[in-house]
């Protein structure tokens, strides 16, 4: 079955820095792009970040433009977000994500999630 570990959270203060990893198992990972979502105490999850299924193309939330980074390996089955100048409002559970789509609908996996805090 499909299965998403992440790991990497952690404390840090503003202006650091954290590399969050999620190792996939259980499905044909290059073939499918990946997410990362956060979500924050009492709010919906949110997209963060997509890459597609060969790396070559990735997106990002307007409010982690220029400052989150993710990549995948392909040959580990693993996806990472890096996280750069972090600021309290960053402070969220993320979560890796997987989605599989057929002619009946679309399917989301997550992983257990890691948390962020983002604070002095």
């Amino acid at each position: 079955q499909v299965q998403l570990v992440e790991s990497g959270g952690g404390l840090v203060q503003p202006g650091g820095s954290l590399r969050l990893s999620c190792a996939a198992s259980g499905f044909a990972f290059s073939r499918r792009p990946m997410y990362w979502y956060h979500q924050a105490p009492g709010k919906e999850r949110d997209l963060v970040a997509s890459i597609t299924a060969n790396g070559g193309s990735t997106n990002y939330a307007d409010s982690v433009k220029g400052r989150f980074t993710i990549a995948r390996d392909n040959a580990k089955n693993t996806v990472a977000l890096q996280m750069n100048n972090l600021n309290p409002e960053d402070t969220a559970v993320y979560y890796c994500n997987a989605k599989e789509t057929t002619p009946w609908g679309t399917t989301d996996y997550w992983g257990q999630g890691t948390q962020v805090t983002v604070s002095s």
